[in-house]
């Protein structure tokens, strides 16, 4: 068979689409550090590859969740889920206590569109109640389901494969890929690149997060990109949607930061990004060795931060506790419906839905 699912893969034959290689230098929305293996490929650094196949572990999604999913819809579009984990361990002990577990702080659904031309990016809010659907952790325990149970619980009882179940289970979308990224490989990747240029239009301060920034033009070393994309109780009204207007905000200013790094004229630079790049992130088995990854990471090269549409998941605070937030049903549909169909989300989705008060803090 030579059937070509979604996410660019040729059923039973084990090969992969072959994608552009010239011309183009930018970053995969899907992923922070795994953008940055587009400049690898192009530099023709054929003899690090041993090195950066040996920072990749990658996940077996699809032995884990088995064959109770969504169909994988063969129309040229790709999902990928995002995740940044708030594990309290190791490195990221300076971040908080310990307590054994982490949980997914941060959430996006990537849609890539046909012709990998634009996509639209979907932030689930950690704080959402949702049934979170039975599933099997990475030692094969059954994990019991939950009613209105907090959306980043499932990564913390069940790891990426429940979080995988649940984002399936609640868009009715089959997620072709998965990619996590780690706190500390994060603000590493940054200060390899040279930090990310933003402005903020108000003063932000943030204790726990260890954020202070006048209003004005920065440009945010790893620690302080950090902190922003972490912070939440001091900016707009505290709430974790005001956290992800920043993070929207700052993931375009990301993108485009990426397109102006001058790396190819110092391949010390590009060996350092890579290295870090490849140990900042958990991808799944399909994505897990360099040539894998670099595929995957050239067929979104043309992606610019104009060629990218990113809300909140459609949201309501439910009545029954103020802190958390409910999905609102109708414009969540009209969400999942759009990506399922390859269009665009309408504006109609996030009509009524309840936002953070940050926007605009940050450009």
């Amino acid at each position: 068979m030579t059937e070509q699912s979604k996410g660019g893969r040729i059923r039973g034959t084990g090969r992969r689409r072959k994608q552009p290689t010239k011309g183009r230098r930018a970053m995969t929305v899907a992923a922070w550090g795994a953008a940055v293996l587009v400049v690898v490929g192009g530099s023709g650094l054929g003899y690090v590859y041993f090195k950066l196949n040996g920072n990749l572990q990658g996940v077996d999604i699809n032995a884990q969740l088995g064959t109770d999913r969504p169909d994988d819809v063969d129309n040229g579009s790709m999902d990928i889920l995002v995740l940044g984990s708030d594990s309290r361990s190791g490195d990221n002990g300076a971040y908080g206590k310990d307590e054994g577990g982490a949980r997914s702080d941060t959430a996006m659904i990537v849609h890539v569109y046909e012709g990998h031309k634009k996509a639209s990016v979907v932030s689930v809010p950690r704080d959402t109640l949702v049934d979170r659907p039975a599933c099997s952790d990475a030692k094969g325990t059954t994990v019991a389901g939950e009613k209105r149970a907090m959306f980043n619980t499932a990564y913390e009882v069940g790891g990426p494969a429940c979080a995988v179940k649940t984002v399936e289970s609640m868009s009715g979308i089959r997620m072709d890929h998965y990619i996590e990224v780690d706190f500390t490989g994060f603000k590493k990747l940054i200060d390899k690149l040279g930090g990310v240029r933003i402005t903020t239009t108000e003063r932000i301060t943030d204790d726990k997060s260890h954020l202070d920034l006048a209003p004005g033009p920065h440009t945010l070393d790893g620690e302080q990109s950090l902190g922003l994309v972490r912070t939440r109780k001091s900016v707009g009204d505290g709430s974790d949607l005001g956290r992800i207007q920043l993070q929207q905000a700052f993931m375009k200013a990301f993108i485009d930061q990426v397109k102006d790094v001058g790396v190819f004229s110092d391949p010390k630079k590009l060996l350092d990004i890579a290295d870090t790049a490849t140990k900042a992130i958990t991808p799944d088995s399909e994505l897990d060795s360099v040539n894998e990854l670099m595929d995957f990471a050239k067929g979104l090269s043309g992606l610019g931060a104009e060629d990218v549409q990113m809300i909140t998941m459609p949201v309501e605070y439910d009545p029954a506790d103020p802190n958390r937030v409910i999905p609102l049903e109708a414009q969540s549909r009209q969400v999942w419906q759009a990506l399922k169909n390859d269009r665009p989300i309408p504006a109609s989705a996030t009509k009524d839905s309840a936002t953070g008060k940050a926007a605009g803090l940050v450009k």
